[in-house]
């Protein structure tokens, strides 16, 4: 059975740092097995960083790291409010009101949506 394709839609800078952090995941494990426990989802894993590595001139460019964290810091701020862009890295973002707020499948619209009053 052949399964219709379904098309993702990020922007630069959530492509960029997405494919960076698979590229760090991927790196952490040979097969992923550590990180990723059910094998069904290295298929889709492995899918998305190809395609991001295929798509996104920015992984060669040079400046990759200060680029990279000019992009989380965008991205952060656009999820989570300007308030947040002190942000170190590698600080874990998860406890900002808004994370609480998001509802599984309203991913990329920031919360809005699916929400009761």
């Amino acid at each position: 059975m052949h399964e219709e394709a379904i098309t993702i839609k990020l922007t630069r800078d959530q492509a960029f740092v997405l494919s960076d952090s698979l590229h760090q995941v991927m790196l952490q494990s040979d097969d992923l097995e550590g990180i990723v426990h059910d094998r069904a989802v290295w298929s889709p894993i492995c899918a998305i960083s190809g395609t991001l590595d295929k798509t996104l001139s920015e992984i060669f460019m040079p400046g990759y790291g200060p680029r990279l964290e000019t992009a989380k810091k965008r991205l952060r701020a656009d999820l989570y409010g300007p308030a947040d862009e002190s942000t170190a890295p590698h600080q874990n973002t998860t406890d900002a009101p808004q994370a609480h707020q998001m509802q599984r499948g309203t991913a990329g619209n920031h919360g809005e949506g699916d929400q009761k009053p």
